[in-house]
């Protein structure tokens, strides 16, 4: 029987993706490892790689198709002795319901196709089509199973190698579907409507523009938000970046103020660790390492790529790295554990001579840190006397869920501390 290749799922979030190009035809022979597309999820273009080998064909989605849910057979494979007649029945859409079964009164629901199996965690568990019915056929349980195909994914060999316990029974569905979630608006017919007769272009959304609004508005929603605001004097810190980079100059270094932040937030995690935490639906998880997030704007959207362990990278390894990450976040070649995970995040608007903003948490982190700019006024010294001083606004917006506000507050404080004594870092 034909082997259904579906549209892989390349992040824990993607829903859905375009795809971008096929890298064979039909009739070509493929193994397990050789690549068949390039698959755009949300954040980047990824190569999908066969994990079953035979002959490609018949290709279903054809290059561009954009919106490809996930799970959606996207070609066949043939296996030895088979042709391309034999993917006519599994291909075919099924048939029209019959003209007097709609005039039927109240049918009963139709059963729905049985869920993808799940492991004894809730996750879902990835498996090639013939993988599955292999285990099926030998009564095995896939969630039992380790997979050796690309992220994790159950191949041929796994099953029959396996010697897993025998599948269990799945729970009956549930009698009743979730209730819809409310519409957040008007329709977006309605909303056009109101301006017939202006000019306009409607700008049609990409993936990452539709990620961003789900997640944002998810967030806004469901993540209690409180936000607590300090300023910072810089004056020292600018003096000290001063020194290093006239030091660094030689080695082609040279730190941004961004630098040093990292390194503060990312020390001040360790400082205050109840505080390096993320909230994880029914408990939270309390990390021990620094990895620290930082928003990077893109054409048409933005990456938080993560710093894993930023507290114990020096200020020059940090600064190479989030180069290196802000470049090719822009190029959207960004693998998805670079930029998934973290408990903490920054967003320095302050290079747009922004003063002062607040953020929305991107969940699962506890925290984010916005950061405005640099600017010169006037201030009060310790005995009384005015001076000037270089001061920059940031607000910490903090997930009520996490942090509470005295926790918050220790964090921003640990935060200040650092960046008004730089030296402090390096010990």
């Amino acid at each position: 029987m034909p082997i259904e290749i579906l549209m892989p799922a390349l992040s824990p979030t993607m829903e859905e993706g375009t795809l971008a190009k096929w890298l064979v035809k039909e009739g070509d022979t493929v193994s397990s490892g050789d690549l068949l597309a390039e698959i755009e999820t949300d954040k980047a273009t990824m190569e999908f790689e066969a994990v079953d080998e035979g002959v490609v064909g018949k290709i279903l989605i054809a290059e561009g198709s954009e919106g490809v849910k996930v799970n959606t057979p996207i070609a066949f494979l043939l296996e030895d002795g088979e042709s391309a007649d034999s993917i006519g029945e599994a291909s075919a859409p099924a048939p029209e319901p019959a003209q007097e079964a709609a005039k039927e009164p109240d049918p009963a629901p139709q059963p729905t196709a049985a869920p993808a199996p799940k492991s004894t965690d809730g996750a879902r568990v990835f498996a090639s089509p013939l993988a599955r019915r292999i285990a099926a056929q030998k009564g095995l349980d896939l969630s039992a199973i380790k997979g050796s195909g690309p992220h994790g994914r159950i191949v041929k060999s796994d099953v029959e190698n396996a010697t897993a316990a025998p599948a269990k029974a799945e729970a009956p569905a549930a009698a009743t579907a979730a209730p819809a979630a409310p519409a957040s608006g008007p329709s977006g017919d309605a909303v056009t409507k109101m301006y017939d007769g202006r000019d306009y272009e409607e700008v049609k959304l990409d993936g990452m523009r539709k990620t961003i609004a789900a997640r944002l508005t998810e967030a806004k929603q469901t993540v209690p938000h409180f936000y607590l605001r300090r300023d910072i004097r810089l004056d020292a810190l600018l003096e000290f970046r001063s020194t290093l980079n006239g030091q660094l100059a030689e080695r082609g270094v040279k730190l941004s103020v961004n630098d040093f932040i990292i390194k503060a937030c990312a020390i001040a995690l360790q400082q205050v660790p109840d505080a390096n935490a993320v909230w994880a639906g029914d408990k939270v998880l309390k990390l021990t390492p620094s990895d620290v997030a930082v928003a990077v704007a893109i054409e048409g959207g933005l990456f938080t790529p993560v710093l894993q362990d930023a507290h114990h990278k020096s200020l020059s390894a940090l600064s190479a790295e989030m180069k290196d990450l802000a470049g090719r976040a822009r190029d959207r070649k960004l693998a998805p554990h670079e930029y998934q995970g973290g408990s903490f995040a920054i967003s320095n608007l302050g290079m747009f001579g922004i003063d002062n903003f607040d953020a929305v948490i991107n969940p699962p982190h506890g925290a984010i840190l916005a950061v405005g700019a640099g600017v010169k006024k006037p201030v009060v010294g310790k005995n009384g006397e005015l001076g000037i001083a270089t001061v920059m606004s940031v607000t910490l917006s903090v997930d009520h869920r996490v942090i509470d506000g005295a926790l918050g507050a220790q964090l921003l404080q640990a935060i200040v501390d650092n960046l008004e004594n730089p030296l402090s870092m390096l010990a």
